[in-house]
C-alpha cells in the first residue's frame, strides 16, 4: 500500500523533472536507465527470489549461506557496472554520455543490491517493516528533487541526486539487516557459490527476459531515431507503467493461491474467473479514461509544444491499449508460471522479445514514438495468445471465453457512453470522468462481470 501510496507523487515529481530538463535530455537518461535495467538482470542472476525462497524454508540458511552470498551478490553487481560501459560503447555512447551511464547504472545497481538485501526482513515476514524499506529510496529521492527544482534542475544533479538516493538507502538498508539478524560476517566458497548460483537460474532467466522486453523498446528508440522521441515515450509509458502497477500488486496474490492446487482444474478454473475479474475491471475504467481523456495526464509540461503534446498523447492511447491486453491475459501467465509452465512462458516471453526486436528495427527509424508504442501492442497480443493457448493445452483449465466477452461488452459499452459524453456536451474532465464512473458499475451489472448475489455476500448480515 505504501508503494500505491508514493507512486503518485513520484509520477507528478517525475513530469516536472522532464518538463524542466527537455524530453531530449529525458529521454538521453530513459535510454540509458532501460539499458541499464537490461544489464543489470544479470547481475542479480535470480539470486534476491532464491535467497526469499531459501530463508523461509529453512531459517538456517541466514547463518550458513548468506554470508557466501552477500559478497558474490556484490561482486556480480560490480561485473555488469563494468561490463555496462563497454556496452554503451558499442551502441555509440561517448564522453559526457558514458558518464552518466555509468552514474544511473551504479544508481540501479546499488538499488537492486538494497532489494536483495531486503531477502530476510521479507522471509522472516517482517511485512511492516519492508513495506517502509521499499518506499524509502523514492520518498528520500522525492525530497531531493523537490528541494533542486526551485533553483534550476541540470541533468548531471537529477543522475547525481538518484546515486546519493540510492548509496544512502543501500548503506541504510544494510544497518537495517545488520540491527536484525546480527553482523554477516563476508566468506568465500567456491561449490557453495556455484551451488546457489545453480539454483537461481530459473529465476534468472524470467526475470532476464521480462527486464530486457521491457525496456528494449527506450533504447532502440533512442538510438535509431532521437533523444526526444524516447522522451515522448517515456513521458506517455509513465502512466501506462503506473496504471499497470495495480495488476502487478493484485497478481502475486493469485500466484500463491495458484500455486496451492496445482492438480485441481476445476479450483483454478474458478479461481481464474474470480481474478480475471478482479484485475481487469478497474483498469477497463483506467484504459477507458486514457483513450478518451489522456491529453490531460500532460497538465505539468508547460515547456512542450503543442504537437509534442500530441504525440505522447498519441503514444498514452496506443500504450493504454497494451494495458488493456494485459488486463485480460496477464492473469493466464500468472498461471502458467505458478503451476510449473516457466520454461514455456520464457518461451513465448522470448518470441515476443524478438518480434520486438525486429519491428523496432524496421519501424523506430521513420515513425519514432508511436512505432515503440504499436510495437508493444502487437507484442503484448501476441505473447497473450500464446499464454491462451499453453492454458489450454498444458492445464486442462478450460477458457472462460464467456467470461472475456462480457468484460470486452462492457468495456465497449463504457467506450460508447463515453463517446456520446464527450460529442453531446463539453462538460471538465473531472466531472465526465466522475459520470462515466458512476455509470460504469450498472454497466458491470447489466452485463454480468459482477452479480447481485456476490455485492449482497459481501455486505454485513444484520444481527
Amino acid at each position: 500500500m505504501l508503494n500505491l501510496a508514493i507512486k503518485p507523487g513520484w509520477i507528478v515529481v517525475e513530469n516536472l523533472v522532464q518538463d524542466r530538463l527537455g524530453h531530449s535530455a529525458f529521454g538521453l537518461v530513459a535510454a540509458l536507465s532501460a539499458l541499464a535495467v537490461a544489464v543489470a538482470a544479470l547481475a542479480d542472476l535470480g539470486l534476491t527470489p532464491y535467497v526469499v525462497q531459501r530463508l523461509a524454508a529453512a531459517p538456517d540458511f541466514l547463518a550458513q549461506e548468506f554470508p557466501v552470498l552477500l559478497p558474490l551478490r556484490g561482486g556480480l553487481g560490480l561485473a555488469a557496472l563494468v561490463a555496462l560501459l563497454p556496452v554503451g560503447w558499442v551502441l555509440g555512447y561517448r564522453g559526457p554520455q558514458l558518464g552518466l551511464l555509468a552514474g544511473v547504472s551504479a544508481a540501479l545497481l546499488l538499488t537492486q543490491y538494497g532489494q536483495f538485501l531486503r531477502g530476510p526482513v521479507q522471509a522472516r515476514q517482517r511485512f511492516n517493516t519492508d513495506a517502509v524499506l521499499s518506499v524509502l529510496e523514492k520518498a528520500l529521492l522525492l525530497a531531493v528533487l523537490l528541494a533542486l527544482l526551485p533553483g534550476g534542475l541540470t541533468l548531471g544533479g537529477y543522475v547525481g541526486a538518484r546515486l546519493g538516493a540510492a548509496a544512502f538507502t543501500a548503506a541504510l538498508l544494510y544497518g537495517v539487516m545488520t540491527r536484525l539478524f546480527g553482523r554477516v560476517r563476508y566468506r568465500w566458497e567456491g561449490p557453495r557459490a556455484r551451488q546457489a548460483l545453480r539454483a537461481s537460474l530459473p529465476f534468472a532467466l524470467m526475470t532476464l527476459l521480462y527486464g530486457v522486453n521491457e525496456r528494449v523498446d527506450m533504447v532502440m528508440l533512442e538510438r535509431l531515431h532521437s533523444p526526444a522521441e524516447a522522451g515522448y515515450y517515456a513521458g506517455a509509458y509513465r502512466w501506462a507503467d503506473a496504471v499497470m502497477m495495480y495488476a502487478w500488486t493484485v497478481l502475486p496474490l493469485f500466484f500463491a493461491k495458484f500455486a496451492s492446487t496445482p492438480h485441481d482444474a476445476e479450483a483454478q478454473r474458478k479461481l481464474l474467473w474470480f481474478g480475471q475479474r478482479v484485475v481487469a475491471a478497474p483498469l477497463l475504467f483506467a484504459v477507458a479514461f486514457g483513450l478518451f481523456r489522456g491529453e490531460v495526464l500532460f497538465w505539468q509540461f508547460h515547456h512542450s509544444r503543442p504537437e509534442e503534446l500530441e504525440k505522447m498523447a498519441l503514444c498514452l492511447r496506443i500504450l493504454f491499449l497494451n494495458v488493456l491486453v494485459h488486463a485480460l491475459f496477464a492473469i493466464y501467465s500468472t498461471l502458467l508460471t505458478s503451476t510449473a509452465h516457466e520454461r514455456a512462458v520464457s518461451r513465448a516471453v522470448a518470441a515476443s522479445l524478438a518480434l520486438n526486436v525486429g519491428l523496432n528495427l524496421v519501424l523506430l527509424p521513420r515513425f519514432g514514438a508511436v512505432a515503440a508504442a504499436c510495437n508493444t501492442l502487437v507484442c503484448a497480443a501476441a505473447v497473450s495468445g500464446a499464454y491462451l493457448v499453453l492454458v489450454a493445452r498444458r492445464t486442462g483449465v478450460a477458457l472462460p471465453g464467456a467470461l472475456l466477452a462480457r468484460l470486452l461488452l462492457a468495456f465497449g459499452l463504457l467506450c460508447g457512453a463515453w463517446w456520446a459524453a464527450r460529442t453531446g456536451r463539453a462538460l471538465p474532465w473531472w466531472l465526465e470522468a466522475g459520470l462515466m464512473g458512476a455509470l460504469f458499475g450498472p454497466i458491470l451489472l447489466a452485463t454480468g462481470v459482477v452479480r447481485l448475489a456476490e455485492i449482497r455476500a459481501l455486505l454485513p448480515k444484520k444481527p
